[in-house]
């Protein structure tokens, strides 16, 4: 069985974004740039599978610009056996949306046709939370979100799913696509070999075009603004105090 894992090109967790002086987006300029961190849960996760014998193939995808060839190249230090790129701009700046992310896709499953989809449940840039879902009814499958424990048995993926009441677990049957949260694992650190056998794996590069995809932006983004700095705590001296300034100051009660 085929595992394919969504990966996506997104500014490095420790790098403190910066907006543009003209407020037309993040400035990427000299940035950091990094595999989306649900992504590289995703990836370990099937390569976990695969370890475990459940898995033949690992294949991971990303779809935006041409550097995003780094990611995967990540991605395939890990211990991916191949992976695909599909350029759909050659502007760093422009993020594919969720949609035409998901119609992508289909078209390279329907190409590969794996028996299991791995997605982060979101990308840390715009927090979206859609591909994998959009993904899904696309391709007409069963689905699994916020995977916290993933197992297959036979024809059917066992998911762990976390919710707003605590765990829920679920058997869809394969193929599925399944999205991954934060504590399904602990995802590993490429061994310095293999970052050097992960240039011989293949790599194919494809076009948008060539999947006949329309990636023109439906949404367009009038301003960027960073989040108003916080104000200082205040001490208080009693309790007494305490609720005078909840109620008198902050209003909340």
């Amino acid at each position: 069985m085929k595992v394919l894992v969504p990966v996506k090109r997104v500014i490095d967790y420790n790098v403190k974004v910066r907006v543009k002086a003209d407020g037309s987006g993040v400035d990427l300029a000299n940035v950091k740039m990094s595999m989306n961190p649900f992504d590289e849960i995703a990836v370990e996760q099937a390569i976990r599978l695969k370890e475990a014998g459940k898995v033949d193939e690992v294949i991971v995808v990303s779809v935006g610009v041409k550097q995003a060839q780094e990611t995967l190249r990540t991605g395939l230090a890990m211990g991916a056996d191949r992976a695909i790129l599909v350029i759909a701009t050659e502007d760093v700046h422009q993020d594919i949306e969720p949609l035409a992310v998901a119609k992508i896709l289909k078209a390279v499953i329907d190409e590969e046709q794996p028996g299991l989809v791995l997605c982060g449940k979101q990308a840390i840039d715009n927090d979206m939370n859609a591909t994998g879902q959009m993904l899904s009814a696309l391709l007409g499958w069963s689905q699994a979100t916020f995977a916290s424990e993933l197992d297959v048995d036979g024809e059917n993926a066992v998911v762990t799913r976390e919710v707003d009441g605590g765990l829920q677990t679920i058997k869809v049957k394969m193929p599925t696509v399944v999205t991954v949260d934060l504590r399904l694992n602990e995802p590993r650190y490429a061994s310095l070999p293999n970052i050097m056998k992960a240039k011989k794996k293949p790599l194919d590069e494809k076009t948008a075009a060539e999947y006949g995809v329309d990636v023109t932006p439906r949404l367009s983004v009038v301003k960027t603004v960073e989040p108003s700095t916080r104000k200082a705590g205040v001490i208080v001296g009693s309790v007494d105090e305490l609720l005078a300034k909840l109620k008198d100051e902050a209003g909340v009660i």
